[in-house]
């Protein structure tokens, strides 16, 4: 194995690495602040079991490359969690929305905006967290299919 081999392989497995740590993370901050009372609230905590799970069987997985079928699962997982952050944006972004016009009805345009995404519950924003984590899991994979092996290089 080649010193650019070995170091493609370790950066891999510190991306993975920070993706368990970030999923792990971010799974307990949302069971810790109750992020389970409905339906809606528990999706991102499915997304991130699944993903996690997922990447626990990469990690488990002793090859240097791993099944095609585990590594389209966890793309898929990856934009699983995407999307998941992309619609937990709307759906706060709408709370948020929905209860400053019902505290002033006056408010519209870019006065309403910023007050919707500076609002601090529920954080408009935070479900981006989801999607860099979909990005960062997006990154580890990426190439890993037309990698050519290491014995060609």
């Amino acid at each position: 194995m080649k010193q650019q081999d070995s170091t493609v392989t370790v950066l891999r497995r510190l991306l993975l690495g920070v993706l368990l740590f970030g999923l792990t993370g971010t799974a307990t901050e949302l069971l810790l602040i109750s992020h389970d009372e409905d339906i809606w609230q528990m999706i991102p905590i499915v997304a991130i079991a699944l993903a996690a799970l997922v990447s626990i069987g990469l990690a488990a997985t002793s090859r240097t490359t791993p099944p095609a079928v585990l590594m389209r699962l966890f793309q898929g997982m990856m934009m699983l969690l995407i999307l998941t952050g992309g619609a937990g944006i709307v759906l706060h972004y709408r709370a948020n929305m929905e209860f400053k016009l019902e505290m002033d009805p006056t408010l519209g345009g870019l006065a309403l905006f910023w007050s919707v995404v500076r609002a601090k519950t529920p954080p408009a924003l935070a479900p981006a967290t989801l999607a860099l984590l979909g990005l960062l899991g997006l990154t580890y994979a990426f190439r890993r299919r037309d990698d050519p092996p290491s014995a060609n290089r």
